[in-house]
């Protein structure tokens, strides 16, 4: 096994296991997906577009004709079709081995969701809090479960604020609302982990971003982004790596942060999240508000 540089190799057989990679029709979860069924999982692309989802899985099948892929519709920013989802997704499996986190949407003018929240805010967070809410069962019953969820190093300079969390009384700079919601991706893993543990459950929850990655994600994002991104990005595979190895590796910890091991670049390595993540109170506080916002509440009985 290659532990200095770890990559796809590291990871073992999957054969059995089911996997739910959201976003996966492009960009870093689109190349978790690939890796996946490469390894013989049962690979779930959850997406809110299916003609994408598709041409995502007759790309993957292209290269692995015995791969076993799955395309079904999920819009994170319909709580309504979160729930959809669950359903359908239960009515058909008995077990959910990981689940990946993964889609987001970056920088785009201000929206909001078909629930009333930010749209930044709404997808990246309550869209994924309300997913694995309603998957949890699944999680629970499932040996050695994984929740992974994709966050950024842009985190760093966010900060919830709670008074205003869908930015109607201030000035909305996207950029910013994208750092707030990498923030909560955080603080929901933290206190997710907190939570498994103190209930003694079989789950690991952790985190990963995939640092500098040329995916479409910053599409909305300015020229100077865009020429940053083009020159010194690493590209979508590399920026898989920190998802697949929180998911993966054999001895990954709860409440991990994976990131590249260089400044924005390189193999996957253990990163030190910002301090404001391991604020317990806003954590905790950021749960009970995405609970009432959303209207899901784990059950972590055992």
């Amino acid at each position: 096994m290659n532990k200095e540089k770890w990559d796809e190799e590291n990871i073992p057989d999957q054969t059995g296991k089911i996997v739910i990679v959201t976003g996966a029709s492009s960009g870093i979860g689109f190349e978790a997906a690939k890796a996946l069924a490469n390894k013989h999982a049962e690979v779930i692309i959850a997406v809110r577009n299916p003609e994408k989802g598709e041409s995502a899985k007759r790309r993957i099948i292209e290269q692995n004709k015995i791969a076993d892929v799955k395309v079904l519709q999920l819009d994170l920013t319909d709580l309504q079709s979160v729930k959809t989802f669950a359903g359908n997704f239960k009515k058909k499996y008995l077990s959910l081995n990981i689940l990946i986190n993964n889609a987001g949407v970056m920088t785009p003018p201000y929206t909001k969701t078909a629930d009333g929240f930010e749209l930044q805010m709404g997808t990246n967070h309550f869209g994924h809090f309300a997913l694995t809410g309603q998957l949890f069962s699944l999680l629970k019953s499932t040996k050695g479960a994984r929740i992974v969820t994709v966050s950024s190093g842009l985190h760093k300079s966010g900060r919830i604020d709670f008074d205003d969390l869908n930015w109607e009384k201030r000035k909305y700079p996207p950029m910013q609302g994208y750092r707030d919601s990498k923030l909560a991706n955080l603080y929901f893993t933290h206190e997710l982990d907190k939570k498994t543990k103190e209930n003694n459950l079989d789950i690991i929850a952790v985190s990963a971003h995939p640092g500098m990655a040329s995916t479409d994600l910053a599409r909305n994002s300015g020229l100077f982004i865009k020429f940053i991104v083009k020159l010194f990005a690493q590209n979508s595979r590399m920026g898989a790596l920190p998802t697949l190895r929180a998911a993966f590796d054999a001895n990954a910890a709860g409440g991990e942060y994976y990131g590249p091991g260089g400044l924005m670049t390189g193999y996957p390595v253990i990163n030190q999240p910002g301090k404001l993540s391991k604020d317990e109170i806003v954590a905790k506080k950021l749960w009970e508000v995405s609970e009432r916002l959303t209207g899901v509440k784990f059950d972590f009985a055992k």
